[in-house]
């Protein structure tokens, strides 16, 4: 399977999350796919797009048919084929549709937010599909999950996919400058760069630290309240 863009990617993941959480609901129209994919909650990074991106999505994973048309008498409806195009089975294709709508997570995170999706026993057989995911890229020579480093202040690692290919790292996290939905044609940073900016964010926390310890100490010495 090529790399999907991340307008497809929110595509597919919404597909394959409504299957799931409003069968009823499902195949969707095109106009309850674009509610879904631009939906505030459960969806990280918050996307804008819009119905001729969208469809332009659709008709691309036709092709790589990880999308079909459903029959209807009225209007168009969508239905995905990941797990039958991707060979996964039920609970590898649920984590890695949780990681293409709500970005890196932890094993413990993943579980949570599967609740509506799958039930999984514990952490630990959350952990063991993605070992599962992990090893199948490395025979593959195709990654498609990877363990990013320990974040400051973070006791577990958090897990991202690489479905949208090895270099973007698109949903990796990030300072939110307000409720403005991202453009979802900027362009993704690589997870070398992720990698630094995670070592900056520590340096500048442990500077952070010190300079309130002195802080601390200085209000000592001249005897002020330390508010």
């Amino acid at each position: 399977m090529r790399a999907l863009t991340l307008i497809e990617a929110r595509v597919l993941g919404t597909l394959m999350e409504k299957a799931r959480t409003v069968p009823d609901s499902y195949p969707l129209s095109l106009n309850a796919l674009l509610l879904g994919c631009n939906q505030k909650t459960g969806r990280d990074p918050v996307m804008g797009i819009t119905e001729a991106q969208a469809q332009a999505a659709i008709d691309s994973l036709k092709v790589e048919s990880l999308v079909f048309e459903a029959r209807s008498n009225r209007v168009p409806r969508f239905e995905h084929n990941f797990q039958r195009s991707f060979s996964a089975s039920e609970p590898q294709a649920v984590l890695l549709g949780l990681l293409m709508l709500r970005g890196p997570q932890t094993p413990g995170e993943l579980r949570t937010n599967s609740e509506r999706w799958y039930k999984f026993s514990d952490i630990a057989s959350v952990e063991d599909i993605l070992a599962e995911l992990k090893a199948r890229g490395e025979d593959s020579g195709a990654a498609r999950v990877v363990q990013l480093p320990r974040a400051a202040g973070m006791r577990e690692q958090r897990w991202a996919h690489l479905l949208c290919g090895e270099g973007p790292l698109n949903s990796f996290p990030r300072i939110n400058l307000g409720n403005d939905a991202i453009n979802p044609e900027a362009e993704p940073i690589s997870l070398g760069q992720a990698e630094r900016l995670q070592q900056r964010l520590q340096a500048l926390e442990t500077q952070v630290l010190q300079l309130q310890g002195q802080l601390a100490y200085l209000q000592k010495e001249l005897g002020l309240s330390q508010a």
